[in-house]
């Protein structure tokens, strides 16, 4: 089946749910081969050692001054400043983390999945739960019932599940898009307890005592000199903006990659190249939206080749930009807040499957204009 579109590239119109088949795009052979030898052949594959040394020491500089902020200002509320940067810093480290999931930064694999899975703990997420979603999303990205990252969970990002939702969560729903990035602020929350929840639960888990032991460790080093030097009030109140930002921080580099693109049938069979390519959208910006988003601003060439490096990103961009304009296939970019007001559109126009069933018809028809 497949509902009514506006094109995810101009915003023109309502932004409205997608539900593409095998037959709504045509299948493109040798796509990925061709523009794959082509990126290889430039050697933008090579891994780039002194770029994430670089990172990881600017990451570390500023860790130490937030920690150094954070033992000068002692009992005072512009400690909240210091969990403020603290979400950030902890954000850009999930950018590593990712990165090292992906293998682009040290030339073996278990030695990317080692840091990996050190770099997740020291943010208190768990690298085995992450990766097994991630993994699932980037082989099926929006295809209904394959991708973890539309399924519900409070936002639905398909019409079936907002018309099924309930109760407060279905009041929500009817304006998620505008209630999207406040409800932000709990994801980092949402992140741990995901995290903690998978580790506990019985069953198979790569590594599961090792991350515990880390996740439990960061979490004693990091709660201790909070509650120990801080007033009770002032503690949960530092607690709470870190959380929030990192959360809010999180969704902003995640949310404009894929939402309001076309969402695939669970049974559309689409060729690799036009699967990651109809599906993901750019933020346009240069080196500033680069280190805003971690490099997720080029999601395409992410997609298309997740083991690239970082700093190979903007160059492959131009590589892919040339091979779609010759296949006929559209490249989506966007400015950022471009891009989040296509999301709280698209978001809000999902909810609208959650509205009262009694509501009058002809008014609902002309919402949908």
């Amino acid at each position: 089946m497949a509902s009514s579109t506006v094109s995810p590239l101009t915003g023109l119109g309502p932004i409205r749910q997608t539900i593409a088949t095998s037959d709504t795009f045509p299948k493109l052979n040798r796509a990925y081969t061709d523009v794959s030898q082509t990126v290889r052949e430039s050697g933008l594959l090579r891994r780039t050692p002194w770029f994430y040394m670089f990172v990881a020491t600017l990451i570390a500089v500023a860790l130490g001054g937030a920690i150094t902020g954070f033992v000068l200002l002692g009992d005072s509320w512009f400690q909240l400043l210091i969990a403020g940067a603290l979400g950030i810093i902890f954000t850009q480290i999930a950018f590593l983390t990712h990165e090292a999931a992906h293998r682009q930064i040290l030339p073996l694999a278990p030695a990317n999945d080692k840091l990996a899975r050190w770099l997740a703990g020291s943010i208190g997420l768990s690298y085995s739960w992450w990766d097994s979603k991630h993994t699932r999303h980037h082989s099926n990205p929006n295809v209904v019932g394959k991708d973890p990252d539309i399924e519900v969970d409070t936002i639905s990002f398909l019409e079936e599940d907002a018309a099924k939702s309930r109760g407060f969560i279905r009041v929500i729903t009817r304006k998620q898009g505008y209630l999207f990035f406040p409800l932000l602020s709990l994801e980092g929350v949402n992140l741990h307890y995901q995290s903690l929840k998978y580790l506990v639960t019985p069953g198979p888990v790569k590594k599961r005592w090792t991350e515990l032991s880390i996740i439990t460790v960061r979490f004693a080093l990091y709660l201790t000199p909070i509650f120990m030097f801080l007033p009770l009030g002032m503690a949960f109140a530092f607690l709470g903006v870190q959380a929030a930002v990192f959360g809010i921080y999180m969704g902003a580099a995640f949310a404009p990659n894929h939402k309001g693109m076309p969402v695939l049938a669970r049974d559309a069979r689409l060729d690799f190249f036009s699967k990651q390519v109809r599906t993901s959208r750019n933020v346009s910006g240069g080196w500033y939206a680069t280190w805003f988003m971690g490099g997720l601003n080029y999601q395409v060439e992410h997609h298309l080749f997740p083991n690239m490096p970082r700093p190979h990103l903007a160059k492959a961009r131009e590589i892919v930009i040339e091979h779609c304009a010759t296949l006929g296939v559209p490249y989506t970019e966007v400015s950022i807040m471009r891009s989040y007001a296509i999301v709280i559109a698209y978001l809000n126009r999902v909810g609208l499957a959650a509205r009262d069933p009694f509501s009058c018809p002809i008014t609902a028809e002309f919402r949908r204009g």
